[in-house]
């Protein structure tokens, strides 16, 4: 494939460590990048096409022969539940950890953390295939301690203002959560629209995310071929960015036809501007 893997994404949130999908050579390319997969505690698989899950059966085992304790949270199409049983049974395998398996059945919340959740959302291909959105919960206010200090404002109110709240003194006077706070930090997202034939609707599930991967199998000179395939083109990743008012857009499962893939680049950008090439190995940072 022009030494590009099948697809496998590791997205770190906070002190989340979050897998999703899990091609061949996964955990060939973690130990190659010094991925620690003892830190992850969540795995999200998009849809039973091999080059999305075939890595898996390996990747759990091995989780296992490192002596894993950790609970693991497996999010996937109901049925490779029964095939993983299946191919545990065969070899016999016995897991050193619970694995909890959650069936996709419904769009909605999937998973939720202290700091993050996880929703999933149907795309359009061949067989059952699910996006995901990762969100940060909203984060509360900053307190300005000197300021809030000038105007009075005591230490016990300090969660308060965090929420938002105004402080009325003892005196009558209001203080404006605005005068002693800063805004929270920005609540990052990312979106991953696995393989999908162009579909304008799924808009609604990754409107304004800060980076949205998108698959662009195709160039648009073979729309058709990508149609007929329940495919995307790089324009047509392009125009759901634009029409969803991400922020920016990550390109990637292209076919293995092409070797040079600038001119997906190019493609997008004439429609999306702020567009790039997922490349292995690469951290692309949300902001």
């Amino acid at each position: 494939m022009h030494d590009r893997h099948p697809t496998s994404q590791v997205l770190t949130m906070d002190d989340q460590t979050f897998l999703i999908d899990c091609g061949e050579g996964t955990q060939v390319q973690m130990n190659r990048f010094k991925i620690r997969r003892s830190r992850i505690n969540n795995i999200f698989i998009s849809h039973l096409h091999g080059d999305h899950y075939f890595g898996l059966f390996g990747l759990l085992n091995s989780l296992s022969l490192i002596s894993r304790t950790e609970d693991l949270h497996l999010f996937a199409p109901a049925p490779l539940e029964s095939i993983l049983k299946e191919v545990f049974r065969v070899a016999d395998t016995r897991l050193s950890y619970p694995l909890f398996f959650h069936p996709l059945d419904q769009e909605g919340q999937i998973w939720e953390g202290a700091k993050a959740t996880v929703s999933a959302f149907r795309v359009f291909h061949r067989i059952d295939c699910w996006g995901f959105l990762f969100r940060e919960k909203e984060k509360q206010r900053k307190v300005d301690i000197d300021k809030a200090r000038e105007y009075g404002v005591p230490a016990s109110f300090y969660p308060r203002l965090k929420e938002g709240s105004d402080y009325d003194r003892n005196d009558g006077f209001l203080v404006k959560n605005e005068w002693v706070t800063k805004p929270a930090p920005h609540a990052r997202s990312y979106a991953f629209c696995a393989d999908t034939l162009f579909e304008p609707s799924l808009c609604q599930y990754v409107k304004g995310v800060d980076l949205l991967y998108h698959e662009s199998t195709y160039l648009e000179e073979q729309a058709e071929k990508a149609r007929l395939r329940f495919h995307s083109t790089a324009s047509q990743a392009a125009r759901i960015a634009s029409q969803a008012g991400a922020k920016r857009l990550l390109l990637g499962h292209f076919s293995s036809k092409y070797t040079d893939l600038d001119p997906f680049l190019t493609e997008a950008r004439t429609v999306f501007p702020n567009t790039e090439l997922s490349v292995e190995g690469t951290t692309y940072l949300v902001s």
